[in-house]
């Protein structure tokens, strides 16, 4: 088994996290993506997407999604649990994984991808190209305000996002908010349960992964 990889890329941070925290060790390959080895023949070949995170097992299968990975690693390797224990948990850390995708990461891609002038004509990631919308860069960094204001107000009341204990969701989080501080948007002073948060889960040795 291998994991296809970037180490400057936020998808495959989340798998290595989710790697680091399950204590598992799996072999890597780096994919160039700034040199563009995503769109080469053999990497097409590994995942027609053209995307990174790839894993890859022995008998040739592929899971290129970020949650079918951890979702694979989690079913292995049960301890500790980042998808949550019971039905009801594990529903509740699916439901927060889903809206920190959705209302953060997502908007922090848009903002980013409709913006950054390397990615002109690349604004979203795949083998088609399409150009940059400058209004989905600006509606991107509002939302991500947003975004930031609820997850503060929901902090206000655990220590992490989805309940009592360090999730997936977490992992979601706090890639979002450091892929949103590479485009220059900081947690507001005002958030201070968000930056307590942050702190916290910085500090934890999986955040180098």
């Amino acid at each position: 088994m291998k994991l296809y990889d970037y180490k400057l890329a936020p998808n495959p941070r989340r798998v290595r996290i989710f790697l680091a925290e399950k204590g598992v060790s799996v072999p890597t390959v780096q994919v160039d993506l700034r040199a563009g080895e995503q769109f080469t023949p053999a990497f097409r070949a590994i995942n027609p997407e053209c995307t990174v995170p790839v894993l890859e097992f022995d008998d040739g299968h592929r899971l290129t999604e970020v949650i079918a990975i951890c979702l694979y690693l989690e079913l292995a390797h049960p301890e500790p649990a980042l998808m949550g224990v019971g039905a009801q948990e594990r529903a509740i850390v699916a439901d927060w994984h889903h809206r920190i995708e959705r209302q953060g990461f997502w908007a922090v891609g848009d903002a980013f991808r409709n913006s950054v002038p390397g990615l002109k004509g690349r604004a979203l990631p795949g083998p088609d190209d399409y150009e940059q919308i400058p209004a989905l860069a600006e509606r991107g960094r509002a939302r991500i305000a947003r975004f930031f204001e609820m997850l503060d107000n929901e902090l206000a009341g655990r220590d992490f996002v989805a309940g009592e204990r360090y999730t997936i969701a977490d992992i979601a989080a706090l890639v979002t908010v450091n892929f949103a501080g590479r485009i220059g948007l900081a947690i507001p002073d005002a958030c201070a349960h968000l930056q307590r948060w942050h702190a916290a889960v910085s500090a934890r040795p999986s955040a180098a992964a």
